[in-house]
């Protein structure tokens, strides 16, 4: 009988002399990549046959060589980046990787450890930095509990488990052991008109369904008006259902809005509602001075879901769930018997295991890149980046105030800019102008002079520039406003 080779495989092993001339050689290519970035087109559209040739290649019975690998990327992905790392890249909430995180990402993937929980540098690592975050935004820390997750949509989920945990407790049963299927009183969520979507896939999951999510109607300016949630949530009552949570806004991802947060507060603590805030985007805001007032009520939520990968510049994945009560989010998920629960000062490190707050148990050091992250902006580079930012759409908004064929759709709150082409000949044509915009946008992203979606807002087409770039200027947003008015003028005119 043949003895089996038992000695380790060339693949994946490296000696550590070809791990550093490979490695080495990654770094000049970002470098490059980096240092170039400007003189690329924003965005470049794959052709059907680079598609089909990623898309449809075959895996080798042979392992290819990390320089042939590397190759391969160098030629068939770098050229097709999504163009966020461009600063006249606009397009939804997409922010270019702080460099250092890029760093911080290769030095996690080094230590590669899994951060359920347990005594090692990791978890303190993602203490640490979760604390900074509550405290840029000014969410409380004291009782409270935050952790990682890989964007706002998981952030949610988590979020609303723990408010329909709190909302059966409080009427005397326990949603975790008994489910939904018995004959309850429904749970009925709410959000406004403007909410994100992650919303309702969080309510489908839990088992609420999407007919007890409620749309609450927005005032003039866009945000939830909360006479229209106080009429709702006494109807529903009325109906024999059990209002439980509400779901605001601090930074609506088509306008960038901000809910009345203060007042939509104070009904929850009378209504018996759970206050949710999506941060996602824009809840680092409140970091700066001068919009501070703008979150008021923020501090009074029961959970913040906000995403350091859009306005902090983390690489993705870096999401993360803050809730007031930290003890009632680990009653929430914690499969551990009260008995063998690790307390604060006790144990294994003193601190309970993440894998006990939310729904992963392998979770990766996400941690690090926002640790790293934010040790290199520091606070005051945190509050520059966004106030600058604020800055850089507000000077955009003025341009498309002073240019004869544009039209601003909605107030510049934050960093988002809405905005339509309206030549004279197609004024008050409503579909035209919505079918011309389309084009206009398709053609723009095509021609990778500069990236913007779009946003539907009161059923119209809207031209949506977010500025989210550290190395963005006003010249970049001249640039932006040009191609959007050459572009317009030569579609209005064929």
């Amino acid at each position: 009988m043949t003895r089996p080779n038992l000695d380790p495989p060339a693949p994946p092993a490296l000696d550590p002399e070809h791990f550093r001339r490979l490695a080495h050689e990654a770094v000049d290519l970002v470098a490059d990549y980096l240092a170039s970035i400007r003189t690329r087109p924003v965005f470049r559209p794959m052709a059907p046959e680079a598609r089909a040739a990623l898309v449809q290649e075959p895996l080798g019975g042979a392992g290819a060589g990390p320089e042939a690998i590397l190759e391969r990327f160098r030629t068939a992905i770098l050229p097709h980046a999504m163009g966020n790392g461009h600063p006249r890249f606009f397009g939804w909430v997409n922010s270019p990787p702080a460099p250092i995180g890029i760093v911080a990402d290769f030095l996690a993937a080094a230590l590669n450890p899994s951060c359920a929980g347990g005594d090692h540098a990791a978890i303190y690592v993602e203490r640490a930095a979760v604390r900074w975050l509550m405290e840029l935004i000014g969410f409380p820390t004291e009782g409270s509990m935050g952790l990682l997750a890989s964007g706002g949509s998981a952030a949610t989920l988590i979020a609303l488990a723990a408010a329909r945990h709190r909302a059966a407790r409080e009427d005397g049963w326990d949603v975790r052991r008994e489910g939904l299927q018995r004959s309850r009183p429904p749970l009925v969520l709410y959000v406004s008109s403007e909410g994100h979507s992650c919303i309702q896939k969080a309510a489908e999951l839990l088992g609420l369904g999407a007919e007890l999510l409620r749309t609450v109607a927005v005032d003039g300016d866009r945000r939830m008006d909360p006479r229209a949630l106080r009429a709702a949530v006494v109807a529903d009552r009325a109906a024999g259902l059990r209002p439980f949570c509400v779901a605001a806004s601090a930074g609506t991802v088509s306008t960038g809005t901000i809910d009345p947060l203060d007042e939509l507060a104070d009904l929850g603590a009378a209504e018996r509602l759970w206050l949710h805030v999506d941060g996602a985007y824009g809840a680092v805001g409140a970091a700066v001075p001068s919009h501070r007032a703008r979150y008021a009520g923020l501090a009074r939520a029961d959970s913040v879901a906000l995403d350091p990968h859009k306005w902090l510049l983390v690489p993705v994945e870096c999401g993360a769930v803050l809730v007031r009560d930290g003890r009632l989010l680990r009653e929430t998920f914690s499969l551990v018997p009260a008995y063998l629960r690790t307390e604060p000062d006790r144990g294994v490190g003193g601190l309970p295991w993440y894998s006990e707050y939310g729904i992963q148990q392998t979770r990766g050091f996400r941690a690090l890149k926002l640790w790293m992250t934010l040790q290199h902006l520091g606070r005051d580079g945190v509050r520059d980046t966004v106030a600058r930012h604020l800055a850089l759409a507000a000077h955009l908004g003025q341009l498309v105030d002073t240019a004869p064929d544009l039209e601003r759709l909605a107030a510049v709150e934050l960093s988002i800019v809405c905005f339509r082409y309206v030549p004279g000949h197609l004024r008050g044509d409503e579909s035209a102008l919505d079918a011309l915009n389309k084009r206009l946008m398709e053609e723009v992203q095509a021609s990778g002079r500069a990236f913007l979606t779009q946003a539907t807002l009161g059923g119209r087409f809207a031209l949506r520039a977010c500025v989210l770039h550290y190395a963005t200027t006003e010249a970049d947003l001249a640039a932006l406003v040009d191609v959007v008015r050459e572009t317009g003028a030569r579609l209005a005119g064929s």
